[in-house]
């Protein structure tokens, strides 16, 4: 897993066939280079297809035996989701691939001609140079239960995105038309406010009512935690509201788009949730990840979808260093600039990581104690930078349970810390 700058040069030989590739959702251009920079063969477009793969690998053979090369790297961007059949498909034909970064494609492509211009002839020339240079990276690419979980987390991640936007919606509308309904209701997605919003959700229905019909309506599916005094408090509301009262029928109809929504969505998550617990079990180590008080399966199985197979790295700082948890900074001559977390590399593991710290801290009396100490000690930390270094705690911990398949130990989770004060007391 871990390749230098000197390794990735020396990949590229004097027989290798150096690929630059820019991928579009119809139509690709690939141009073609040796070791040195100088280009073989002329420049081909391809679609993206399997009869434009063919046609792709076809020219690749004619280049390799016309200038007796033993192997190809091709490279590409890994913008949008275009590049993932064409790799899959270089994967299945044993060619290797390789991926660069886009922002340093559009920071180099004026070496050549000092001009910012952007086409298809000269971005695989830019993809191949950097190649060329060992600027690049090697794809993984998940597959059996690893790609299974990761493509179910996606789904998740998108559902979840999608209630706290229908959440966010039916919050203004609440606002806008009826501000009062939260006095009454803590939370709209209760049972009984759920009914109010689906049968009279504007302060005009709630009057036409009135608080006995209002009740009766309730206990059609509810026969506890609602009374008249509720009902009254609601019909109360009603009366002294300064919601608006124009627009009202479009606004219900909103309303009733917004919560069939929220349903299916709240649907989908149930059944998305069910898979993910059935996918997430048979990899090995997450059970020993579970135990740990306070992470949950959203956090071992989001880790899980984030890294892959584990055993691929050779150390936790890799881990690390993917989740742009690794420091950084800015330093020069006498100036000693702020170190930050580089934030660099994949931004979800990063989320899942500090989203599962927290309530670790607040229920894992191992976690609070190391908190309790990052931000009391001689040279305290502040309360978010404890909580970072505990999310790289928290990856070490992962990758020991993990590849070692041994049990969590909180007295040596604990005892791993080295604290110097304690050390000169006793």
């Amino acid at each position: 897993m871990k390749y230098t700058q000197n390794a990735k040069i020396l990949q590229i030989k004097e027989t290798t066939l150096v690929i630059g590739v820019d991928v579009a959702s119809e139509f690709n251009y690939a141009r073609a280079f040796d070791y040195r920079g100088i280009e073989l063969g002329r420049l081909i477009k391809f679609s993206n297809d399997s009869i434009g793969f063919a046609e792709f690998t076809e020219w690749l053979k004619k280049l390799k035996e016309k200038h007796q090369k033993d192997h190809a790297v091709v490279g590409m961007e890994p913008t949008g989701h275009y590049w993932l059949t064409f790799a899959q498909y270089l994967k299945d034909h044993q060619i290797k691939i390789v991926l660069v970064n886009p922002f340093h494609v559009k920071r180099s492509k004026e070496l050549d001609d000092n001009n910012p211009t952007k086409n298809d002839r000269k971005d695989p020339k830019t993809i191949a140079m950097l190649v060329k240079d060992g600027r690049y990276m090697e794809p993984y690419i998940p597959e059996g239960i690893y790609s299974e979980i990761r493509n179910v987390m996606d789904t998740r991640w998108r559902l979840v995105k999608g209630l706290n936007r229908v959440r966010n919606q039916v919050n203004r509308w609440i606002s806008i038309y009826f501000p009062e309904f939260s006095q009454v209701f803590g939370n709209w997605e209760g049972k009984a406010a759920m009914i109010t919003l689906k049968e009279f959700p504007t302060p005009a229905r709630v009057l036409e009512l009135g608080p006995e019909s209002i009740l009766a309506t309730w206990r059609k599916e509810i026969r506890s935690a609602v009374g008249i005094k509720r009902a009254r408090r609601l019909f109360e509301a009603a009366k002294a509201t300064v919601g608006i009262r124009q627009g009202l029928r479009a606004a219900e109809n909103e309303l009733n788009c917004l919560l069939e929504e929220y349903t299916v969505l709240l649907r989908h998550c149930e059944k998305t949730m069910a898979l993910v617990e059935e996918l997430a079990l048979q990899v090995p180590g997450i059970e020993e990840m579970l135990k740990i008080k306070g992470v949950g399966l959203t956090i071992a199985a989001g880790f899980v979808a984030e890294i892959g197979d584990i055993t691929r790295f050779e150390h936790p700082k890799q881990v690390q260093k993917l989740a742009g948890l690794n420091l950084k900074e800015n330093s020069s001559g006498k100036h000693k600039g702020k170190t930050t977390i580089s934030k660099r590399g994949r931004r979800r593991l990063r989320a899942i990581l500090f989203q599962g710290i927290m309530p670790l801290v607040a229920r894992n009396q191992e976690f609070r104690e190391l908190h309790w100490y990052y931000t009391t000690r001689p040279n305290p930390l502040k309360k978010k930078q404890s909580l970072i270094l505990l999310c790289c705690k928290l990856i070490r911990i992962f990758f020991a349970l993990m590849t070692k398949k041994t049990k969590y130990d909180p007295e040596k989770m604990v005892n791993d810390i080295k604290r110097p004060a304690l050390q000169t007391a006793a």
